[in-house]
This record gives structure tokens, C-alpha cells and sequence, in this order.
């Protein structure tokens, strides 16, 4: 790479890169995209082998270009995403640089714009988007010694149950993620715990209509990010097996021992929070509530979609929820690994600007940040919730790539009126 001054650089190569380099082409701003692996490259290495999208193949995507040769209901797997990707930055003509990692930026002195040092050198930037996206650090909880010889990895290590040694398997965090790894593991004969947390349980279909579609019509799509402080709820739903509803008993009748959230661990015993009950309960109430949204909504636009009286069947407590394990003993349990699906934090390190709060979280207004030229995407609820998605990053990347061409027209303004005076 040859490059030394540009007026943008994007530093990351998946969906945020993607559809950030999409609309500064559309809107005439030179750039460069710099992924410092391949493009979409978690998606090929940082996911179980399984993994399909958790929205439907019509929903999940870019609206320039839909999955060719597949079935627009259908969940696509992680291969067919990375194929997806890759054959977008071809469609776009993106100016990606693949192989080139990004040190640092860091705010010229004494003239505009920013210094971004590479594997490749220095370029000179007037903008920086940080499209790095939500999946940077894996949050490993340090609950269990590493002494403790219990085998620990995170789900953006996990692959497949062959990779775990034999002995019953602890899920800890049920999420996406937590769940399709603890039924999958469950389905390939392990004996599974998992742990359960505070979540929002939507129906992954209802009345013949997919719940991306629901919370597309009934709004909560657009809904804001919560304010400071508020409780983080992970949200439980699957596109494995063609997409069911996630059902926490109806995992607890095939054979997976449910456990509240992990609270601590002592002398060999992993101990739980009492809360599994009242995590489940509103789980139910959550899923629930949109069905009588849905309904409502039905009923005022007289829409012709089938009744579903059965999908507000709800399976019994089965005894591990009547009866809290409150401590296990993991040798007794026969437990020799623990999958960790507990999210992610950021990790901007190298981005050597005053962004940032004092817990390290990036402070913006949607991505844009009060150091002007650097912006960021591709964040949970960067203005709303659906911000990590596919499509819904494409929307927020066209409004800083829009928020970019304005601060070019002031600029613009300002040189041409210096050399006019």
C-alpha cells in the first residue's frame, strides 16, 4: 500500500467497512478501508462451525444485494455471509486493503485532520471511522482459576463439541449464542448446564410472520439506546434448525439443567444467583407482551394472518427450576469445561483521541464524537437497536458518511472564500 494522504480512512473490513465505503463512494468522498485480516474475517474465524444468521436471509442483508440462490426465509450459514460480504466489496469497488493493521491515530498538531499509523505506514486523514464493530474483546469472566484444570473458553473460541474434552459442559450466559451452543452440545450427547440470566425472549415467528418483521411494524426497531446505568438484557433467539423460539423449559425436558446467573466459585463449587425462576418469568412476559402487541396490531390494520392460540402455551417448570441448584460441586457434576458466552467489549487502543469516558466506552451522538473527523459504527445501539445488524448499520453508515460530506461543504466554503478575499 502506497498511500499516504486521503481525506477518509475506515478502519475495519465486515459489514461496518462495508457499507461505511458504500456511501463515501456515493457521496464522492475519497477513502480507503484498511481490515487488518481478511474481509469479514470473524465471521470465517471467530464463530462455531453451525453458526447460521439469527434473521432471515430477506431481512439480514444490504438492500443493494440480496443472497443469490436461496431461500428468502432461510437462515444463511457464516460461509454464505463471508461470501455475501465478499461479493459486495466486489459489487462496490471497495477500496479495501487487506493485511494492514492499524497502531495508531493520533490528532495532527498545529493543522487538521489526523495521523493513522499502519503496518504499511503513515497516512495522513482528514476522517477516521472506527468500524471495527461490536465483537472486539471477549468478555472471560474470572470466576474459576486457571489452576482449577476445568478447560475455559469463550464462545468466540467454541467450534464444535469435538473440540471439548468428555465430561459434562457448563454454558455460562444464554444469549444467541449461549443457548445454540448448549443444545447443540446437548444433541451431541453431553450432559449441559446452563446458566440464566436476565434476557428478552421474542417468538422467532408468529402468525406467519418472522420477528424481525414484528419488530419492524410494531417500531422497536427504532427504539433508542436505554440511559446510563440500565440493566443489559441479552436477547434469546435462534435461526438454527430453520429458527425456532427459544424455550428454556422445553431445553430443561431434553435434558439441559438449568441454573440462574454464576455467581461465584469456592473450593471446587461454582455457586448461582436464586434468581432462575424470576429470569424466566420475565422472559416470559417479555415474549408474551409482543404477542399482545402483535395481536393489537393485527386487530387495528385488519390484517388477514392466522390465529396462533398455541404459541402462548408455556412448558411447566421442570424440577431444576422448582428446585434451584443453588451450588455445584463441578468434580461430583463430572464437569470438565466451561463455555463462556458472555459477550464482548470494545477495544480501541489504538485510537489515541479524547472519545472516550472514563470507563473506556466511546462517547458519540450517533458515532459522531465532539472530536471532529472521527466517528464511529458499527456499535450495539449506536442510534438504535437495530445498529449491529446488517441492515441496520448500512442506515447509520449513510447518515456519517452524509454527517462527512457536510463538514466537506464547510471546509470547502471556508478555502474558497480565503482564496476570494
Amino acid at each position: 500500500m502506497t498511500l499516504k494522504k486521503i481525506e477518509a480512512v475506515v478502519v475495519g473490513g465486515g459489514q461496518a467497512g462495508l457499507a461505511m465505503s458504500e456511501h463515501l463512494s456515493i457521496n464522492g468522498v475519497p477513502h480507503v478501508v484498511l481490515e487488518r485480516n481478511r474481509i469479514a474475517e470473524r465471521w470465517r474465524t471467530e464463530r462455531w462451525d453451525s453458526l447460521v444468521a439469527n434473521g432471515p436471509a430477506w431481512h439480514d442483508r444490504f438492500p443493494g444485494q440480496e443472497f443469490t440462490d436461496f431461500d428468502p426465509d432461510g437462515f444463511p450459514s457464516k460461509e454464505r455471509i463471508v461470501d455475501y460480504f465478499a461479493a459486495y466489496a466486489e459489487k462496490i469497488a471497495a477500496p479495501i486493503h487487506c493485511g494492514v493493521s492499524v497502531t495508531k491515530v493520533e490528532r495532527n498538531i498545529n493543522q487538521p485532520g489526523f495521523l493513522v499509523e499502519t503496518s504499511e505506514g503513515v497516512i495522513e486523514a482528514s476522517y477516521v471511522v472506527a468500524a471495527t464493530g461490536p465483537f472486539q474483546r471477549p468478555i472471560l469472566p474470572r470466576v474459576i482459576p486457571n489452576e482449577s484444570g476445568i478447560t475455559q473458553i469463550h464462545s468466540n473460541a467454541y467450534r464444535n463439541p469435538e473440540q471439548l474434552p468428555s465430561g459434562a459442559v457448563i454454558v455460562v450466559g444464554a444469549g444467541s449464542s449461549g443457548t445454540q451452543i448448549a443444545e447443540e452440545l446437548m444433541r451431541a450427547g453431553k450432559k449441559v448446564y446452563l446458566s440464566i440470566g436476565p434476557h428478552d425472549r421474542p417468538p422467532r415467528s408468529y402468525r406467519g410472520r418472522d420477528f424481525v418483521w414484528w419488530l419492524g411494524v410494531l417500531g422497536k426497531w427504532d427504539a433508542e439506546p436505554a440511559g446510563a446505568g440500565a440493566e443489559h438484557v441479552t436477547i434469546a433467539v435462534s435461526g438454527a434448525h430453520g429458527g425456532k423460539t427459544v424455550d428454556f423449559r422445553r431445553l430443561a425436558a431434553d435434558g439441559i439443567t438449568l441454573v440462574g446467573m454464576t455467581k461465584d466459585y469456592d473450593n471446587g463449587v461454582l455457586t448461582f444467583s436464586p434468581d432462575l425462576a424470576e429470569n424466566l418469568a420475565k422472559g416470559d412476559a417479555n415474549y408474551l407482551s409482543l404477542l399482545d402487541e402483535a395481536d393489537a396490531y393485527v386487530a387495528r390494520n385488519r390484517l388477514n394472518l392466522p390465529k396462533e392460540e398455541d404459541a402462548r402455551d408455556i412448558y411447566t417448570d421442570p424440577p431444576c427450576v422448582k428446585n434451584p441448584i443453588l451450588g455445584l460441586d463441578l468434580a461430583q457434576a463430572g464437569i470438565t469445561s466451561v463455555v463462556w458466552a458472555t459477550g464482548f467489549t470494545v477495544n480501541f487502543g489504538w485510537l489515541n483521541v479524547d472519545v472516550f469516558d472514563e470507563l473506556g466506552r466511546p462517547k458519540h451522538q450517533r458515532g459522531v464524537t465532539k472530536e471532529r473527523g472521527i466517528y464511529f459504527l458499527g456499535l450495539p445501539w449506536l442510534s438504535q437497536r437495530g445498529s449491529s445488524f446488517i441492515w441496520g448499520v448500512w442506515h447509520d453508515a449513510k447518515f456519517l458518511a452524509d454527517h462527512i460530506t457536510i463538514q466537506r461543504s464547510y471546509l470547502a466554503h471556508h478555502l474558497n472564500a480565503q482564496r476570494n478575499a
